[in-house]
C-alpha cells in the first residue's frame, strides 16, 4: 500500500447516543486469543520474505489455504498471471475461506499476504532492493484473520463470513523508479473486485486489516474509508469503544491510503474500511517498507485489540 495523503477527514466524531443494542439478544462473543494470532504471524515470517514468484511465497500460500480448510472453511484459490508495473509476470494467488458459504447475508474480512519485494523506504539506501519480512505489513492482518477463522470453527456466526487473503498488494512502483501510479498497487484486490471467487458475490460490508500488530498503534478513520463506508467506520470504532479499546481506535480523521479497500470500493462497490495506522511522524509506522519490519515490531496487545474488535462486530451481525 501507499500513503496518498494526510488530509484530515474530520475531527472527533459526534457521539452516537442511540441505543442500538436495546431489545436485542445478548451475544456471547468468544475471546480472541492474541497469542495464537502472534504464532500465526511468526509462522508466516518464518517462511522468509513472501515476495511474488518465490518459493517462500508459494509455501506460505499453501500453508494459509490449508489452515483455512483445517478450520472448516470452503477454500477457493484464485490464481492469475498479472503483469507488474515493470512488465514482469507475477504468479498471483488470492486465497478465500468461506464460512457458512450458503448464507446470503455475508461480511468480508480482508488482508494481504504477500510482502514487499524491496525495502525502498529503508534509511540505508544499500537495502532499497532487499526483500522485507513484512511481519506487520501483511503478516499481522493475516495472523489476526487466521485466529478469527479458528474461532469461527468453534463458534459459528449467524451470518456468512469470507476471509479473503489478497496477493500482489505490495508490488507497487519502487520509490526510486520516479513513477507514481496507484494502479500498480493492490493487483490481487483489483483482480478479485472484478472477478470475485463466486459469481454475483456481495457482502454487507468489508473490513481490511493492514499493519495491525505494531506497538501502541493508533487507528484513525482512514480517509477513503470515510468517503465510501463512513457508517462502517462508526460501527467498528463503536464496537472497539464498547469493549475498552478506544485507546487504539481513535475517533478522529486520519490520512488516506492506496490500499486494497480502495479498489474493492471502486470496482466491487462493497462498502469497505481499512483498519490501518496512519502516523503523522512516520507515514504508517516507523519500519514500514524497511528491513526492520520483523517480529520485533509485533505486539500481542495490539493484535488483541484488533482481533477482539473484529469478533465483536461479526458476532453481533444478524
Amino acid at each position: 500500500m501507499w500513503l496518498t495523503s494526510f488530509v484530515a477527514c474530520g475531527g472527533q466524531s459526534k457521539a452516537d447516543t442511540s441505543d442500538e443494542t436495546a431489545n436485542q439478544d445478548v451475544v456471547n462473543v468468544p475471546q480472541f486469543d492474541a497469542d495464537s494470532a502472534y504464532y500465526f504471524v511468526k509462522t508466516q515470517v518464518d517462511f522468509g520474505p513472501r515476495a511474488m514468484n518465490t518459493a517462500a511465497h508459494d509455501a506460505c500460500g499453501d500453508y494459509l489455504a490449508n489452515k483455512l480448510a483445517q478450520y472448516g472453511a470452503k477454500v477457493y484459490n484464485q490464481r492469475a498471471d498479472i503483469p507488474s508495473y515493470e512488465g514482469k509476470m507475477l504468479k498471483a494467488r488470492n486465497i478465500i475461506g468461506a464460512f457458512n458459504p450458503e448464507a446470503k447475508r455475508r461480511v468480508a474480512l480482508f488482508a494481504h499476504w504477500d510482502s514487499r519485494p524491496w525495502a525502498d523506504n529503508d534509511p540505508d539506501a544499500s537495502k532499497h532492493y532487499t526483500p522485507i519480512l513484512g511481519a506487520n505489513d501483511g503478516a499481522s492482518g493475516v495472523g489476526v484473520l487466521l485466529e478469527v477463522a479458528r474461532q469461527l470453527q468453534q463458534q459459528p456466526t449467524a451470518i456468512g463470513i469470507d476471509i479473503i487473503l489478497l496477493d500482489a498488494e505490495d508490488v507497487g512502483n519502487h520509490r526510486d523508479s520516479g513513477l507514481s501510479d496507484e494502479n500498480s498497487w493492490c493487483l490481487g484486490s483489483q483482480l478479485w473486485a472484478r472477478t470475485p471467487h463466486v459469481s454475483n458475490y456481495n457482502a454487507r460490508f468489508g473490513i481490511l486489516l493492514d499493519m495491525v500488530g505494531g506497538a501502541n498503534a493508533r487507528f484513525l478513520y482512514e480517509y477513503y474509508s470515510e468517503q465510501y463506508a463512513r457508517d462502517i467506520n462508526r460501527k467498528v470504532w463503536k464496537a472497539a469503544k464498547a469493549i475498552g479499546y478506544d485507546n487504539y481506535f481513535v475517533e478522529q480523521g486520519g490520512g488516506g491510503a492506496t490500499d486494497d479497500h480502495l479498489f474493492i470500493n471502486k470496482i466491487a462497490r462493497i462498502p469497505t474500511i481499512d483498519i490501518i495506522p496512519t502516523s503523522q511522524q512516520y507515514s504508517f509506522f516507523e519500519h514500514w517498507h524497511t528491513v526492520k519490519d520483523d517480529m520485533d515490531v509485533i505486539t500481542v496487545p495490539t493484535l488483541k485489540a484488533v482481533g477482539q474488535t473484529i469478533l465483536q462486530v461479526i458476532y453481533n451481525e444478524k
